[in-house]
């Protein structure tokens, strides 16, 4: 029986698709650059097919390749998931499980939950997936996943934990040299910092503040944590989570009234993993956790 080419082969050819080259590849893989090469080789006979361009410049895919990533990718996922679910029984709290969230949401808000969760099941391993991608549950590319987006997947246990408000803000030094806009037509006056507005999240926000025009963005961050840096550093005016910006008394919020953005805050995973009692303890570690948070904001909001 043909059983096709081993899975060593697809998880190298996936590291040259996401690393870009041979060298980078061999080294977040953990083996010798040769090894890599002849992987590459064995693939492409054993596929019959052209996986890579090669050149002066290094490896270039070809579509074959763009449309054989898919599926490599799967693969990887659903072999990490294997290996998270082996790590021990479904009624043991104990072993691997890999949550996925935003950058803000893992920088900013997981940190202490994931802290008293250990404290709780010192079994329980975390791999802790910084992203803005929507990793997909039913792929297997993490258990659980923390989503500002209400879910549409199918098979999914889902539960709201409150929300997030977005609101501009700025540091103090900054509105102390550049003073504090008093109205959304005194941005365009002002140094922002913003998105790329490529995504239709970034679009629904931005259509919330016709002043901030992304091509007289003084500042054009990819990264949540990025954006967040240089607004603490005093670069310019820039959307941050309204409770994160609390945390820190030199953010000022700027135009409150004019703008503030609600997004949903769920715990979901997959219904599959509603027995396994590691996935469930996180999952009600996660719910406490931004519940607390909650409770925390409206006290304080109040008070304000």
């Amino acid at each position: 029986m043909n059983t096709g080419p081993s899975w060593d082969l697809y998880r190298t050819f996936a590291a040259v698709m996401r690393d870009g080259s041979l060298s980078a590849a061999a080294r977040s893989l953990g083996i010798a650059q040769p090894s890599v090469s002849r992987h590459i080789d064995e693939l492409e006979r054993a596929l019959g097919t052209t996986l890579f361009v090669r050149s002066q410049r290094g490896f270039s895919p070809t579509d074959r390749a763009l449309a054989l990533l898919p599926y490599a990718e799967d693969l990887i996922a659903t072999s990490a998931a294997l290996l998270r679910a082996a790590s021990a029984s479904p009624d043991e709290i104990s072993g691997v499980v890999r949550i996925s969230a935003s950058e803000i949401v893992a920088v900013e808000h997981l940190p202490p939950i994931i802290a008293a969760l250990r404290r709780t099941h010192p079994g329980i391993a975390v791999e802790l997936a910084p992203s803005n991608a929507l990793d997909d549950l039913l792929a297997r590319r993490a258990d659980i996943a923390v989503r500002m987006v209400d879910p549409v997947q199918q098979a999914l246990v889902a539960k709201r934990v409150g929300s997030v408000t977005l609101g501009l803000h700025a540091h103090i030094d900054y509105l102390t040299r550049r003073g504090t806009p008093a109205c959304q037509s005194e941005l365009p006056g002002h140094d922002l910092i913003g998105p790329d507005p490529s995504s239709p999240f970034v679009r629904a926000v931005l259509a919330e503040l016709p002043a901030m025009d992304p091509r007289a963005f003084a500042l054009r961050v990819d990264s949540d944590v990025a954006q967040l840096a240089a607004i603490r550093a005093g670069i310019g005016i820039g959307v941050v989570q309204v409770e994160v910006a609390r945390r820190d008394p030199a953010l000022i919020r700027v135009l409150p009234e004019a703008f503030a953005y609600e997004l949903p805050l769920w715990i979901v995973m997959h219904e599959d993993l509603r027995t396994s009692a590691r996935c469930r303890a996180v999952f009600d570690t996660l719910s406490d956790g931004f519940h607390q948070m909650a409770d925390r904001s409206s006290r304080i909001a109040k008070i304000h």
